[in-house]
């Protein structure tokens, strides 16, 4: 793994707002296939859930953000992308898991690849791209 002159060498997690964190592990682990990878108590009552795809590196942490954080609750883009090389089925999945998808996958044409966008339990919105195969 090479690192940048930051000192900094992959992006570990990502963050997502959610109400309720055991709703929000039942819907990516059930609806969307990701595995739990870890579900900790710390702190006061506080839970660190994480989902993730696979052998990814990368992780989803679940978190109820705190009483006073501002623009950080659930419900809007959380500009998160992840792959497929077989669009179709998983939005045909997703439909069929009851997963908020959007009605067909956007087919813009060369160099954008296929794509939709769906919206989990709290109404956080993610994207799934197709990647081109190798």
């Amino acid at each position: 793994m090479t690192q940048t002159t930051a000192g900094l060498d992959q992006i570990g997690r990502v963050m997502v707002a959610v109400t309720n964190q055991d709703a929000a592990i039942a819907f990516y682990t059930e609806k969307l296939g990701f595995e739990l990878r870890a579900d900790v108590p710390y702190g006061n009552g506080d839970r660190w859930v994480e989902v993730g795809l696979g052998e990814a590196p990368t992780a989803v942490a679940l978190v109820i953000p705190p009483e006073n954080a501002t623009g950080a609750g659930p419900g809007g883009n959380t500009n998160i992308a992840v792959t497929t090389q077989d669009i179709d089925e998983v939005h045909a999945r997703f439909k069929g898991a009851g997963v908020d998808v959007d009605e067909a996958v956007v087919r813009y044409g060369d160099p954008v690849p296929p794509m939709f966008w769906f919206r989990d339990q709290d109404g956080n919105v993610l994207l799934v791209v197709e990647e081109e195969q190798a």
